[in-house]
């Protein structure tokens, strides 16, 4: 196993500098608006239309419901469903006490890797998420975490793991959050009794449980919840690792996504065809996401291990145009179901 390091101060500053987030919520929901507005400028090649109709139909205008899914697609980042309870104390907490200053602003962010360095996981996943044991490349956020977190537990519930002194419960994490993202593999609470070598679901198994339950019932922000699903474009979320580079290559992002014009409508229209269109009838989304991940880790550890602007601006004009056009796949086929 990787060498933990020791929790200090020098870690600690390190940790709240650099950070283990998705893309950033501003980035998030410029995807998706610039999704909506690429099919509200092209009506004869997307289902522009039809999701007019089933934004009209549910009593908003296409700005409103383009704004809700685009909340929803940043809010993800900031849900509270994922409890990690202490080794010792048993005490179960949503984020690390240095979480506020860094990127890992709560514990559900580690579900939204998948691992394209590895092979299937213990879940029958084609790829799994994030696993501390199974890092291929990794840094100094991830080892913090594995120091800070080490021999802590998953929240299962009373009656499952426990710490040395207690038996806490905040949120049934296990039960719920793990559940939903199972999606039928197969699980154990005792596989996460230990978060240096926690098998987290991977975040197609996220995008897919709540398309299923816009499915269901169609709301805006059951489908904007989907759309986080473009986490897979950021190669740090495929490389898999919190660290090396991950924290000032999405602030980078963030700064120059307009200046440079990383969301190129020729380029997006040029990236369509990177996606096999959805059929109408299409209930498994999984595949699609996984090929966005592709995408993403086609282009090597590049912005992992390089800062300079140039490769930068190389790799932000493939993912984010990418990005934008599987996302205005996915809106194709959920247009149809309004």
């Amino acid at each position: 196993m990787k060498k933990l390091l020791t929790l200090a101060a020098a870690s600690l500053s390190v940790a709240v500098s650099t950070g283990a987030d998705a893309f950033w919520s501003n980035t998030h929901s410029r995807i998706v608006l610039d999704a909506i507005a690429y099919m509200k400028a092209n009506p004869t090649t997307t289902n522009y239309a039809q999701l007019v109709a089933g934004a009209t139909k549910a009593g908003y205008t296409i700005d409103q419901f383009a704004t809700e899914l685009s909340v929803a697609a940043a809010d993800v980042d900031n849900f509270n469903d994922t409890y990690i309870c202490g080794a010792i104390t048993g005490d179960c907490e949503v984020a690390p006490v240095w979480g506020l200053a860094s990127g890992i602003v709560n514990y559900t962010s580690y579900w939204h890797f998948q691992n394209h360095t590895q092979g299937a996981d213990v879940h029958g996943n084609q790829y799994g998420g994030y696993n501390y044991a199974k890092l291929t490349v990794y840094g100094d956020v991830d080892e913090m975490a594995a120091s800070w977190l080490y021999g802590d537990y998953l929240d299962d519930g009373k009656g499952g793991n426990s710490g040395v002194f207690g038996d806490s419960t905040k949120y049934d994490s296990y039960h719920i959050t793990e559940a939903h993202y199972r999606l039928g593999g197969t699980s154990s609470a005792g596989q996460y009794s230990a978060w240096q070598k926690a098998p987290f679901q991977p975040i197609d198994n996220l995008a897919q449980y709540w398309f299923q339950q816009f499915l269901l019932q169609p709301t805006g922000q059951s489908l904007g919840f989907v759309l986080h699903s473009t986490d897979l474009l950021q190669p740090h979320h495929v490389w898999t690792t919190s660290a090396l580079n991950h924290y000032s290559w999405e602030s980078w992002v963030d700064t120059n996504y307009n200046t440079l014009d990383l969301d190129d409508p020729k380029l997006v229209a040029a990236d369509l065809a990177n996606f096999t269109p959805l059929s109408p009838t299409a209930t498994d989304i999984r595949a699609l996401i996984t090929h966005g991940g592709d995408i993403a880790y086609s282009q090597g550890g590049a912005v992992l291990s390089a800062t300079d602007d140039a490769t930068r601006t190389r790799v932000g004009k493939i993912v984010i145009p990418n990005a934008i056009a599987m996302v205005v796949t996915i809106l194709n086929r959920a247009a149809l179901r309004f």
